[in-house]
């Protein structure tokens, strides 16, 4: 099965690299979610809760999220593990 390769970072720290099935993030419009082979964006991130497969989940707050062949690199400005 295809997985996506994900990053995490913040000011602080690299919070999360690995492979996930999927990902969820706020967006400063609303949720997206990222699946394999989804089409490349960039996006601005807002106040929530990024999900990472069915474990990883964080507090984010503010950054960008990009996904380009079935890279995830999220960047935010305040991150903590949930």
């Amino acid at each position: 099965m295809a997985a996506l390769k994900v990053s995490v970072i913040s000011p602080e720290a690299t919070l999360f690299e690995g492979e996930a099935p999927s990902v969820t993030a706020p967006a400063f419009d609303g949720e997206v979610g990222i699946l394999p082979m989804h089409a490349p964006m960039v996006t601005t991130l807002g106040k929530g809760v990024l999900a990472i497969g069915d474990g990883q989940r964080f507090a984010v707050e503010g950054g960008f999220l990009q996904v380009v062949d079935d890279v995830v690199r999220v960047v935010t400005e305040k991150a903590s593990k949930l």
